[in-house]
């Protein structure tokens, strides 16, 4: 049998029953679709998740305090409770090698307001050098000075949210350097506006009114409080982080006289780690993704492997005509293996084009940017491709097996 009658007796045979040839290919595109799909969506929040956090910050660490204690049956609270971070610590901090640049912060939930509008969100104190530390860009204005946090200036830079809540949707296309915002009852002068990053949450850095750390500790900390909430820190350099991250935490355990490591009260975070984790966690949700998608290609593969063996017992008659005209047992064995790689072929290809398009589909609501990769084209195709030939292979072995005799004599 010539390559071209191959094609040719594949061909009429798939289009001689065109319902169930259509069907059985059903599974296969509902397959492939959906792990190039779910693949993309699973692609695209990893890509999210690691674009958010690196837009925290340029080669980041941050230490925070601990959880506070409590002794006899109190309840111990959550990390970031202690009260241990102080300025002291900060300026410290600034000595170790291979640090860029560090500023303190201490935050809170306030209610910003002004004569006909207001909104709740988070107030934080910072140094100079925190815009450089966050990657914080001035979309008005300027960030804070030096010589405001240590004046005590009452001065404020908004996030875009915030702009927006407390001036109207086009607060971002009207200069609003210069006007006067309460922050619990006390006013502010705005001296600029930041560029916006996106974001949700309490995390939101487009969600927040940053002021000077001296002012915000002198004005809101209350009762001489000099406690920090968080210190951030940049590392000069990516492969500088891990190094840095040991330093800041001998250092820190030392000033806090605190001998065993495991009684600190205070951890740090490192960017690099967080990205590592949280791919980790994406990359597993996608893997499972695909694997329940997965399972569509395997219902496919038996619906490939139902319809051959009806085709095997439908043309009993034509497999015995064709082996007492010299038909070899391979002659059989090629044919029925053709007609099942030819249904998950155009089934691969129909679901590799559907799945792209429904990744298209998913982007274009915008709750997550669906991104198909080369590699996951190639596993759902290779995948389908072998279903293709594990399930077309037993009933072509068994068509090629059969006794043209009794194949001639089947009613």
């Amino acid at each position: 049998m010539t390559t071209r009658d191959l094609f040719e007796e594949t061909y009429t045979a798939l289009l001689a029953n065109k319902v169930r040839s259509g069907l059985t290919i059903l599974g296969i595109i509902i397959g492939i679709a959906s792990v190039i799909a779910l693949t993309a969506i699973g692609q695209g929040a990893q890509n999210s998740i690691s674009a958010s956090i690196d837009a925290l910050g340029s080669n980041l660490i941050v230490v925070i305090p601990g959880a506070a204690k409590q002794f006899g049956f109190g309840v111990s609270g959550g990390r970031g409770t202690a009260k241990s971070l102080t300025p002291g610590d900060e300026a410290a901090i600034a000595g170790v090698p291979n640090v860029a640049a560090v500023s303190g912060e201490y935050s809170g939930r306030y209610q910003v307001a002004i004569a006909n509008a207001n909104t709740n969100t988070t107030v934080d104190g910072v140094d100079a050098s925190y815009a450089t530390i966050r990657n914080i860009s001035m979309d008005q204005g300027a960030f804070i000075a030096e010589s405001q946090s240590s004046s005590l200036a009452r001065v404020a830079v908004l996030g875009p949210t915030v702009a927006t809540d407390l001036f109207g949707a086009n607060a971002t296309s009207t200069n609003l350097v210069g006007q006067n915002i309460r922050i619990d009852n006390m006013q502010f002068s705005v001296i600029g506006v930041t560029v916006a990053k996106g974001g949700s949450g309490f995390g939101n850095q487009d969600d927040m009114v940053y002021i000077p750390l001296d002012t915000a500790l002198q004005y809101f900390a209350g009762n001489g409080n000099q406690f920090l909430s968080t210190i951030d820190i940049q590392a000069t350099s990516q492969a500088a982080m891990t190094q840095v991250q040991n330093d800041v935490t001998t250092l820190l355990l030392s000033r806090h006289n605190i001998s065993d490591p495991a009684n600190a009260d205070f951890s740090t975070l490192n960017q690099a780690d967080i990205v590592s984790a949280a791919s980790s966690i994406t990359g597993t949700f996608t893997t499972l993704l695909a694997a329940v998608a997965g399972i569509s290609l395997i219902v496919g593969g038996i619906g490939i492997m139902n319809m051959m063996l009806t085709n095997v017992t439908e043309r009993m008659r034509e497999i015995g005509l064709r082996k007492a005209i010299g038909a070899t047992r391979r002659d059989i064995n090629t044919q029925f293996l053709a007609e099942a790689i030819a249904l998950t072929f155009f089934g691969g290809v129909t679901g590799i084009v559907l799945g792209w398009i429904a990744a298209y589909a998913v982007t274009a609501t915008g709750l997550v940017a669906a991104q198909v990769t080369l590699s996951s084209i190639v596993l759902a195709f290779g995948v389908s491709t072998i279903i293709g030939v594990i399930f077309g292979w037993y009933p072509a072995r068994r068509a090629s097996n059969l006794n043209p005799i009794d194949a001639l004599r089947y009613e």
